[in-house]
């Protein structure tokens, strides 16, 4: 019994030979595999190179191969805001909203006499201020690119953006149309596609910090968003949040989020 084990494990035995070397080439494939085709396919520049690739993909922190790499930098410009829940007090409210209607003055032609827009740009009454004030930053900062708001927004200063924003955010809603049957999208997103629900940071059911109202906003103004969004044109979402929510919704998700938060108009 024990020569007929150790004939088995031998180097002289062919089938023991050939199982391990099978065994050992399918190890150092997989290994290819895992720590550089498949890390040098990806676009991100934490991957570039032969020893990037292996160590990014074994989970070693860029830092240990090198602290003077160069920082990662984002292709287009990015928001740079940094909001605070309270980051719009401190000044008094009647003044920041009288100061406020005096520079919307210049915003009437688009966005309506008290905020409520006739066209297809966005309804501005009602809306929270720490999203119109992040709004304002990036266009002015070229975060979201505008041809039209771009120079609306040269030499206004920090403190015009917030009083801007108390202003728009003092004045009435629009009146929402008949409620339609929310649909699934914004109810409860899809969560195997990393899609939250909508209602969990535009509003009905939650509201989260710089995300704004929707309802109601023009039927082509947020398919548009959506759209830009989708495919990266436009690019001045914290943490790309709508960009990843965006490329992974399907048209008619799109177009049913649309309609709900649209309404009629």
């Amino acid at each position: 019994m024990t020569d007929q084990r150790q004939r088995l494990v031998s180097l002289r035995n062919p089938w023991f030979t050939g199982s391990v070397g099978a065994v050992l080439l399918l190890f150092v494939f997989s290994a290819f595999v895992g720590f550089v085709w498949l890390p040098s396919a990806q676009d991100d520049a934490l991957f570039k190179g032969l020893l990037n690739a292996i160590c990014s993909a074994a989970g070693a922190p860029r830092a240990w191969l090198s602290e003077t790499s160069p920082p990662v930098l984002p292709k287009s410009p990015v928001s740079s805001v940094v909001l605070t829940p309270k980051m719009l007090g401190g000044r008094s409210n009647g003044t920041a909203i009288g100061r406020g209607a005096t520079l919307a003055l210049r915003c009437t032609m688009c966005h309506g006499a008290r905020g409520v827009s006739a066209a297809n740009t966005p309804n501005l009454a009602g809306q929270f201020a720490p999203s119109i004030y992040k709004e304002l930053r990036d266009f002015q900062s070229g975060a979201r690119t505008s041809a039209v708001m771009a120079p609306m927004v040269v030499g206004l200063s920090d403190q015009d953006f917030r009083d801007l924003s108390a202003y728009y955010a003092s004045l009435p809603r629009d009146r929402a149309p008949d409620a339609n049957q929310m649909p699934d999208i914004v109810a409860t997103g899809s969560p195997m596609r990393n899609i939250a629900p909508c209602g969990s940071c535009h509003g009905d059911l939650a509201s989260k910090l710089g995300a704004p109202w929707l309802g109601p906003q023009p039927r082509d103004y947020l398919k548009n968003q959506l759209e830009s969004f989708a495919s990266g044109s436009r690019h001045n979402d914290i943490s790309a949040q709508m960009r990843n929510v965006a490329r992974h919704m399907t048209a008619d998700e799109i177009d049913a989020s649309v309609s709900y938060y649209g309404g009629n108009k």
